[in-house]
């Protein structure tokens, strides 16, 4: 398996925050919001490359970050060589970029670069590879229509299969939402660059999951543990308060 993390988004709606700093790299809780995905990924009960796709503008922040990880012998950076969000190649034609690049022919676990999440990873990989006839990814039950309308929203049938999924709904059908998280066996990494070949929406790896549920199969897996989504400066602060609470609790402990 490999491990590709999506990080070359402009984040606009976070700015000014990220008009020098990209979205990965701001501290929540005081670290790097990359660096609290490692250590999700660090839980894996099987050690696999990770490859990390930055766009050009923010390429050498994420070689100082890399450097000073300790983390270079297992990360890769990949540069999209876009400059700008206007010119951005999109989450998908990254993930494609990330395949070609690095001859990728294995099962690939997908995940977006600012994702805040306490589920157990391994968790979610048993689920993927127990049905590994179609993709999955991971879901979050926001439990408020209102706030679905900002997400990709999930409808399901009984046998944990997606049936439809719509990006930004102005109604959504549940309040399943997508967080990021995506599983795709290797038999079905060809389906990405058939999806990029039809020149469809690229932004957003929901519209490409979106397009599987009607031409693949695709499950969902729901988890309960914390997850935050980061999509402006109030929510930013919010969740830097609510992490930094934590690791102060924690370290009283110790």
């Amino acid at each position: 398996m490999k491990i590709v993390i999506l990080a070359a988004g402009y984040a606009v709606r976070l700015q000014p925050l990220t008009l020098d700093m990209p979205k990965p790299l701001l501290k929540i809780g005081g670290r790097a919001m990359i660096d609290r995905i490692i250590d999700r990924i660090d839980e894996l009960e099987e050690n696999r490359p990770i490859y990390v796709v930055s766009n050009g503008k923010f390429f050498r922040k994420f070689e100082e970050w890399l450097a000073a990880s300790g983390c270079a012998d297992k990360i890769s950076l990949i540069n999209d060589h876009s400059t700008a969000n206007e010119n951005r190649l999109g989450a998908v034609r990254d993930l494609e970029l990330a395949i070609d690049q690095k001859r990728i022919d294995d099962d690939l676990l997908v995940i977006a670069g600012d994702n805040l999440f306490n589920m157990d990873l391994n968790d979610f990989l048993r689920f993927a590879r127990s049905r590994s006839d179609g993709i999955s990814f991971a879901v979050y039950d926001i439990g408020n229509p209102e706030a679905a309308k900002n997400f990709g929203v999930v409808k399901i049938d009984d046998n944990n299969k997606v049936v439809d999924f719509e990006e930004k709904p102005k109604s959504p059908k549940s309040t399943l939402i997508s967080t990021g998280i995506y599983y795709f066996p290797r038999a079905k990494i060809a389906r990405i660059k058939e999806y990029v070949k039809l020149n469809e929406k690229l932004d957003a790896p929901g519209y490409h999951i979106s397009w599987l549920s009607k031409n693949d199969k695709v499950y969902w897996f729901s988890f309960e543990e914390d997850w935050y989504d980061i999509g402006n400066i109030e929510s930013y602060k919010k969740a830097d308060a609510e992490y930094s609470k934590k690791e102060k609790e924690r370290n009283g402990k110790e």
